[in-house]
């Protein structure tokens, strides 16, 4: 991709999608699918911090994944352990992880993995990975009205300071700039309660490709299209 004829998107988030319904085509389980999906996260995560992308934030278990069989929620959380490990231990590329998404029912040992990764690379200046983990877009709006109205009741906050900028500031990506491309693979065409107030004003790209088909080249061509949009934030042209 020539960055030099192009605006890469300073925040980008991936909805991703398909794992199952790929593995089940190939007539493997859905585990299967699930370890193929974490191959291509790494890759894109890759390509993402080498063409310059500034945030990139990955949809990885929501708050409703919980109701999948037990079987495949403890394989999700063993994959999501070994990852955590992998990302403490082999430093790579400078980047500074967050992992977004409520506490309530995860394991003390990932959320101590989870702090220990984020502590170790919290000074780190490159790509900043947004690992939504435990994510559900509803509950962490609620969630900031509570910290609002706390910090209303200890007089912290003022009503009239109440605005745009100050409720960035209550969530789980306060100090981030909300998403300018949205990609969801596997050919659904829904947010799924994900990051439904940072994506107010994104761009949304839909592409049939299951998540572990999803390439470097599907990225750039969801950058291109996005170069194609107008975005007028609600103004004329």
């Amino acid at each position: 991709m020539d960055k030099s004829s192009i605006i890469i998107p300073k925040h980008v988030a991936i909805i991703m999608d398909g794992n199952g319904r790929w593995a089940k085509m190939r007539g493997k389980n859905r585990t299967f699918g699930h370890l193929e999906g974490v191959k291509t996260a790494d890759k894109i995560i890759s390509y993402a911090s080498n063409i310059g992308i500034k945030f990139l934030t990955l949809y990885v278990f929501s708050t409703e994944n919980w109701k999948r069989s037990k079987i495949e929620v403890e394989f999700l959380m063993k994959i999501f352990k070994k990852k955590l490990e992998e990302a403490i231990n082999r430093q790579k590329r400078n980047i500074k992880f967050r992992v977004i998404g409520e506490k309530k029912g995860v394991s003390n040992n990932i959320l101590n993995l989870i702090h220990t990764l984020e502590e170790k690379t919290k000074l780190n200046t490159g790509m900043t990975l947004n690992i939504a983990f435990n994510y559900g877009a509803q509950s962490e709006i609620l969630n900031s009205i509570k910290l609002i109205i706390d910090d209303l009741k200890n007089k912290r906050m003022n009503y009239e300071n109440i605005n745009k900028e100050n409720f960035n500031n209550y969530l789980y990506t306060q100090n981030q700039p909300d998403v300018d491309l949205l990609i969801r693979t596997g050919g659904e065409f829904r947010l799924s309660n994900f990051l439904l107030w940072q994506v107010a004003y994104a761009e949304l790209f839909f592409t049939k490709t299951f998540w572990p088909d999803f390439s470097e080249k599907d990225l750039e061509s969801a950058i291109l299209e996005f170069n194609k949009r107008e975005r007028r934030y609600g103004g004329a042209d």
